[in-house]
């Protein structure tokens, strides 16, 4: 009978938890065709400005719109197709288009793949392939323009080219089929990593240079070197600052950091142990400035332009940037249902003709629904005297409730938009 008059002690609070969104375009779309390129166009930070700098501004004066459709039977084909409409003052409104078909062998390894560009606004009709081995790290690529409105320079009658990637080390060289013997290669590169230090040297000769030894001339060669800590998941926060020597003219020096915060929320819509939600919020600036005293002179002094970005939660993203003669707001609204749908609007001051507006219209037919989740294993506030109540930790022992296993390179419990995009150049 003891048992009936028992001390009854009611069952544990759940932890507190903290909502992880995703990024808006994550991996970016840039992202599925880097093994396409060389390694020295992506790495050093310049991938990661280049989404902060141009994602969401829409051109002013224009109105974009861009649907991206993966059928339900295949998920491995999709189809981005993106029209683009601008006011022209003496032809009215100029409307022009692009489709892209892609196929990659697998769901998630974007390494392997063909795809079929066509476009209006340069009549063109292009195939491109990539292949990658991950086991022996050699890979082909190679685009062919099938049909062209005017063939002028050699990469016009297509490119090849090889590669090697590592976790550490990327090498490849680029072919053109009807080269002269100035462009042969037509471009190669070598990027090394050690620790957080990324070092790469490029060679691009010029177009139309009819040099029989252009491997001299200092002008067909870029070198760079950067530092950067963190990896590519958007859990985890990062830092670069990349220094770049161009053509032995202009030194670009760039900063990129991408921040991981939580902010508390007190939703109705929420459960009560969802105590705040994670935000992203990246900052980026450029410097561009030449080193040759007489080219300065003139094309004008050096080229300054600072960005940031804020991502409140699934659906808003605040973005905002300043330039030389130009400073321009952005914001995006994604849905929350299903085919998913992303207004933007972005406000332009030009310093000399004033404001102007553009507008971007994106359109996603994704299978499932967009992710954010709510788990104690993301949580990463500091724990403060209500998390440590008795009841909370009765029930979870030591278990390190408030700290994420992200900072220990452990990224397989993670869902595929939160994962860093590779290990490999």
């Amino acid at each position: 009978m003891g048992i009936f008059f028992s001390k009854w002690e009611p069952p544990p609070p759940p932890p507190p938890m903290v909502l992880v969104p995703p990024l808006f375009d994550y991996p970016p779309i840039a992202a599925r065709t880097r093994m396409a390129v060389p390694a020295y166009e992506l790495m050093f930070g310049k991938l990661s400005l280049h989404n902060l700098f141009e994602d969401y501004f829409d051109q002013a004066g224009n109105l974009t719109s861009r649907i991206m459709l993966k059928p339900l039977e295949d998920p491995h084909v999709d189809l981005i197709a993106t029209v683009s409409a601008a006011a022209d003052e003496n032809s009215g409104t100029e409307v022009k288009g692009d489709a892209l078909f892609r196929w990659q062998r697998e769901l998630y390894d974007p390494h392997t793949f063909v795809d079929l560009l066509v476009s209006t606004s340069n009549p063109l009709l292009q195939l491109r392939s990539c292949a990658y081995d991950p086991k022996y790290c050699i890979g082909a690529f190679g685009t062919l323009p099938l049909l062209m409105g005017n063939r002028v320079r050699s990469e016009d009658y297509g490119t090849m080219g090889v590669r090697y990637g590592s976790e550490n080390l990327s090498v490849g060289a680029s072919f053109v089929p009807i080269a002269l013997p100035s462009e042969v290669p037509f471009g190669a590169w070598l990027v090394a990593r050690k620790g957080s230090v990324t070092a790469g040297v490029q060679y691009k000769p010029l177009s139309g240079n009819k040099h029989a030894m252009p491997f001299t001339e200092p002008e067909n060669w870029n070198c760079a070197i950067s530092y950067g800590v963190g990896s590519t998941s958007p859990l985890n926060p990062s830092f670069i600052v990349s220094l770049e020597l161009a053509r032995s003219t202009q030194l670009t020096t760039s900063f990129y950091q991408h921040l991981v915060v939580q902010r508390r929320i007190k939703n109705p819509f929420e459960d009560n142990q969802v105590v705040g939600i994670t935000n992203y919020i990246d900052f980026g600036l450029e410097l561009a400035a030449r080193v040759d005293k007489d080219k300065a002179a003139e094309n004008g002094n050096s080229l300054f332009q600072m960005a940031a970005s804020w991502q409140a939660n699934k659906n808003f993203l605040l973005k905002g940037k300043v330039g030389p003669s130009k400073t321009s707001v952005a914001l995006a609204f994604k849905s929350w249902w299903r085919p998913s749908f992303t207004f933007s609007v972005t406000a332009v001051n030009d310093h000399s003709k004033g404001t102007s507006y553009g507008f971007g219209f994106r359109v996603e037919d994704l299978r499932r629904p967009s992710y954010q989740r709510a788990d104690p294993n993301y949580v990463m506030l500091t724990p403060s005297k209500e998390h440590l109540a008795p009841g909370v930790l009765r029930e979870y022992g030591k278990r390190p409730m408030f700290q994420t296993q992200i900072d220990a390179g452990n990224y397989d419990h993670l869902p595929t938009e939160l994962k860093p995009i590779g290990r490999i150049f």
